[in-house]
């Protein structure tokens, strides 16, 4: 069972006046809540950077040779469907990896499907984490649905 102990480190690749606390506040508790959700049985460390298109669609040249941008990334520190026994910090916590999100591409999705900007960033923030995780949507079939049905779940726990 997730024991709640959660650092997020945040960052910025630019000035986004939509990056304030309230925003902050929205990914934690989508991170929290997927973590729970899964049983974790760990602390977490995450790393979540806040960015634009431009941004995001070099990273995915970069990292998956697609040249587009997309909403969110994830950048795993350990395979943990392979990793029998990850390596556990010294306090608990595990150190899960990256999330680089894409603010100007929620805005957009936020407004295409009618959800409010704080609920899409949190669901591409519990969609990353379940990345994180080892769902992986592109792999298989079956992740594709668990991840699918993970995140609905998930999302309709919190409040945004």
């Amino acid at each position: 069972m997730f024991d709640n102990r959660l650092f997020i480190s945040f960052s910025a690749t630019g000035d986004f006046p939509e990056c304030d606390y309230s925003l902050k506040y929205a990914v934690r508790r989508a991170i929290s809540a997927t973590l729970a959700y899964e049983d974790f049985p760990f602390g977490a460390e995450v790393s979540v950077t806040f960015c634009d298109n431009e941004y995001i669609k070099k990273l995915n040249g970069q990292f998956r040779q697609k040249d587009s941008a997309t909403d969110v990334l994830s950048f795993p520190m350990y395979d943990l469907d392979e990793e029998a026994e990850p390596p556990v910090n010294p306090d608990g916590s595990l150190s899960l990896g990256d999330i680089v999100i894409s603010l100007e591409r929620a805005a957009e999705q936020a407004k295409e499907i009618g959800n409010s900007f704080h609920r899409e960033v949190a669901f591409l923030a519990i969609h990353s984490t379940l990345h994180l995780l080892g769902y992986d949507h592109e792999r298989s079939e079956d992740d594709d649905e668990a991840q699918c049905l993970a995140q609905r779940d998930i999302i309709e726990t919190i409040e945004i």
